[in-house]
């Protein structure tokens, strides 16, 4: 399979009292402030992850933010996956989420052919959860948002458990699709020592 995560980096909220808005742009002023892979994108490196150790293939990470976000993609490097990317531009600064979901659509569609995207639900700085779908939209691929449970992949479907109020429903989806995913999918793994230093070795174009 190949798989694909797009992550975002934040603000760390531990650190949220030093975080500060433009207030001509109305963007967040990064400088001086920790940052973090968002909690929920880290969900979904850890299921593309698991998904590749089941079904074989390699997993790429994808996020679009300033260089520094190339520390967010060593940390998910280090976390097993096999390949990262960078999308850097000034021209991207306070993108909405409308062109954050093109632009990451134009980058993917030059890394090749997917057989699925996952992102964490929403992010923590934002908290739309409109990336995904959005995403989804400018790939022409089907969606389903919420999942906490990838049931099983076969013969080019997928079947997912997508939370609801009053439950969960059993959704099948074709191949080539998108799944946002919440923390109950897994507990993210902790990279060991020997995988943080390969990680660190990975060129990120």
């Amino acid at each position: 399979m190949n798989i694909i995560a797009c992550i975002k980096q934040v603000p760390d909220i531990a650190e949220i009292k030093k975080v500060k808005t433009d207030s001509t742009t109305g963007t967040i002023i990064r400088e001086g402030v920790p940052s973090i892979v968002n909690p929920f994108c880290e969900f979904a490196v850890e299921e593309a992850v698991r998904l590749k150790e089941k079904h074989g293939g390699k997993v790429t990470v994808v996020t679009m933010g300033p260089p520094q976000a190339t520390d967010a993609l060593v940390k998910c490097l280090a976390m097993g996956v096999d390949e990262a990317v960078l999308v850097s531009d000034r021209a991207f600064a306070g993108s909405d989420t409308l062109a954050t979901g093109y632009t990451l659509a134009t980058a993917i569609k030059k890394t090749g052919e997917f057989d699925v995207i996952l992102c964490g639900q929403q992010a923590i700085d934002g908290d739309t959860a409109q990336v995904g779908p959005g995403l989804a939209q400018n790939l022409n691929v089907p969606h389903v948002a919420f999942v906490k449970k990838i049931q099983g992949v076969d013969n080019g479907r997928v079947v997912v458990h997508r939370m609801m109020d009053d439950g969960y429903d059993v959704v099948e989806i074709t191949l080539p699709a998108l799944i946002t995913v919440v923390k109950e999918i897994g507990e993210p793994r902790v990279p060991s020592f020997k995988a943080k230093m390969r990680a660190k070795k990975i060129e990120i174009p």
